[in-house]
């Protein structure tokens, strides 16, 4: 996407890209809808011991049971309390960095979440309105902060940088560029909020499906022409927080004239955009989001954790707070508990929290793997699955084609078997006797079959497919590159850890040596498949530049001119992500070198590398030779949505 080519569409916001149909209003809803029609977890067994015995069907009275009363049965649930504490005990073993208990939070770590029937004591509380007295006024904004107020705020001038709630406005907007004088005037800021949030819905709704699009945007309460949106009386106000986030969403990858011309004024990068990415942080922090235990907060907290620098060497990069306190909020309010979530009565809380829910689960174990470092969660921290569609109430026009919400269902079942493999894989990885002794060939074998045995299983279902038209729609666009994706990034991640850490054998038998060869070739080629892959795909700028710096680390090392096509997708999230931009100078330096060394910064892994993933002769070309020396590519042969 060329940041000059501003178009402004038929929905009325700024962002275009050719060849790419963006899903409309009613698709957005659509996708919220999706989580709405989840049926709740089913309920445990509480069928007393004697109903159990002789399968037969109990009342689930305590000493009521009609069975029990007219056969003088004890009508007794010990094989229920049995199963209940076993589950929670388990539960209850948490990594030593999660806590359930604080100071703002009334449920214990070592009680039960459960309170008299099966709602917890905070339930009521925790599910209801965010305003409702817990939260208190923060320098020049409070809860009751109509939009228009918290707008003057979020677009201060950049002087206000670090207090932007404490001081007053300033006349120094030249920093954003020409435009940006206009955000001195509430009718401009409230047409560029409304810019923006439609841009959020387009983009990132579609892939972080957390809110609902028909009521944030009447509840947004934002006045930009004549007529005034009408509310309900019974809805209350969006947090200010969650406006921010989905505002500094939007200005990542809106075209508006205002950000262009920001953009074009500070080499490539939108000071307005990191501006409110910082406000957004500030303002959520100061209204304890990442410490009071809320849905409205769990949403916040996953939000906005994709929205910084994904660099985690970065002062402001990705350092898994935001994501740990959206997970903190989460086992706060015991989501991870089937019986806690039987009980949201409400379909619309129930669907935003099992989204939320498995996204923090995904992001956990994702990030684990690719920033080195502990998982947050493990198997036993919870006791419910994605749950599957009723199939008496499945509405299908063709009985032969998945319907929505077994395609959503059959993505995220695949999401999350990758996860646990992601998640085992880091636990083992990431801890110092690896680093010290190597990986063990057992964990390298069972690695090579978990991750062989999921391509076979969902691979064809949910990755990018063969018979790839040119103009696809974009949900499927999103979710098929991201699967893809995910699962390609793990091989060339799991290459670059055997070349750091190696292989260890205690057995040092011919036979197990052979092994050690075998798996590293295996790997090596299971790599370099999947950099040539991620190459080629049709990329997506919010959900793979990490597969793309991964992939293009690989390629440049060998020497591969594909590097290229990564070099060129890095370079186009620079506009939204500025640390890409550096990553396709580092990729560009290591493929100089390999052109002129040959394979080069491979360790244990050297000798898996055979002369076939080589390419130096006629077909590799420099830097400057592919891109004319000006940047600009030779072809077409990269295409993205």
């Amino acid at each position: 996407m060329q940041n000059g080519d501003h178009v402004r569409n038929d929905n009325g916001h700024s962002f275009s890209h050719p060849g790419l149909i963006l899903p409309t209003q009613s698709v957005q809803n659509q996708i919220h809808e999706l989580a709405k029609t989840l049926p709740p977890p089913r309920k445990q067994n509480t069928a007393c011991d004697a109903c159990r015995s002789r399968k037969v069907k109990c009342n689930r009275l305590p000493g009521e049971d009609k069975h029990c009363l007219s056969k003088n049965y004890p009508c007794t649930h010990f094989v229920q309390q049995a199963t209940s504490e076993k589950k929670r005990s388990a539960a209850a073993r948490r990594p030593r960095n999660i806590s359930t208990s604080s100071s703002s939070s009334p449920v214990s770590a070592g009680s039960s979440p459960i309170a008299e029937h099966n709602t917890p004591p905070w339930f009521k509380a925790a599910f209801g309105p965010w305003n409702s007295g817990r939260l208190q006024s923060y320098g020049g904004l409070n809860m009751q902060s109509t939009t228009p107020t918290l707008l003057h705020h979020l677009f201060a001038a950049p002087e206000s940088e670090s207090t932007f709630m404490f001081k007053s406005r300033s006349p120094g907007y030249a920093t954003w560029g020409d435009m940006a004088s206009k955000l001195e005037d509430e009718a401009f800021r409230a047409e560029f909020a409304l810019d923006l949030v439609e841009v959020y819905f387009q983009i990132v709704h579609t892939r972080l499906p957390l809110l609902n699009p028909l009521q944030f945007r009447a509840r947004l309460n934002l006045q930009a022409t004549q007529q005034r949106p009408v509310i309900a009386k019974q809805d209350e106000p969006l947090h200010p927080a969650l406006i921010a986030t989905v505002l500094a969403w939007g200005a990542k990858f809106s075209e508006h004239p205002l950000l262009v011309a920001d953009r074009e004024r500070n080499g490539g990068q939108s000071l307005l955009a990191k501006a409110l990415i910082n406000r957004t942080r500030e303002l959520a922090e100061s209204l304890k989001v990442h410490r009071i235990p809320n849905p409205h907060h769990v949403v916040i907290s996953l939000l906005i954790e994709p929205l910084q620098c994904q660099n985690p060497r970065h002062d402001n990069g990705f350092h898994g707070f935001w994501l740990t306190s959206g997970i903190r909020n989460l086992l706060g309010l015991q989501i991870n508990h089937k019986s806690v979530m039987s009980d949201i009565k409400d379909p619309e809380a129930r669907g935003t929290m099992i989204f939320a829910w498995w996204m923090a689960c995904l992001a956990d174990a994702f990030s684990s793997f690719y920033y080195r470092r502990k998982p947050m969660l493990d198997d036993d921290d919870y006791d419910i699955d994605f749950y599957t569609a009723d199939q008496n109430t499945q509405e299908a026009t063709d009985p032969t084609a998945p319907s929505p919400r077994e395609q959503l269902e059959g993505y995220y079942r695949a999401a999350h078997a990758l996860a646990r493999i992601s998640r085992t894989i880091a636990r083992q990885l990431w801890r110092p006797s690896t680093d010290q002794d190597g990986i063990p060939l057992d964990s390298v074998l069972s690695y090579i079959s978990d991750l062989s045995k999921w391509r076979d299983a969902h691979l064809s279902k949910v990755g990018v497919p063969p018979n790839l038209e040119a103009n696809w729609d974009f949900v499927s666009a999103v979710s098929a590159c991201a699967s893809d994706a995910q699962y390609h990034v793990t091989w060339v991640a799991l290459f670059f850890a055997m070349d750091e850490f190696g292989i260890r054998d205690d057995a040092f038998t011919p036979s197990n040596i052979n092994q050690v060869e075998t798996a590293k070739r295996k790997v090596m080629e299971e790599a370099l498949q999947a950099s040539l892959r991620i190459a080629a795909l049709k990329l997506d700028p919010a959900v793979m530049h990490v597969s793309c710096i991964n992939a293009g680390n690989l390629l440049a090392r060998l020497g591969r001119p594909e590097v290229f096509q990564c070099i060129k997708a890095l370079e186009q999230y620079s506009y939204a992500y500025e640390e890409t931009k550096e990553h396709a100078r580092e990729i560009g330096r290591e493929y100089e070198v390999a052109l002129q060394k040959g394979p080069n910064n491979f360790q244990e892994m050297a000798s898996a590398i055979n002369p076939s993933s080589r390419a130096f002769h006629a077909e590799a070309m420099s830097v400057d030779a592919l891109t004319n020396g000006n940047g600009k590519h030779h072809g077409n042969t990269y295409m993205s949505i």
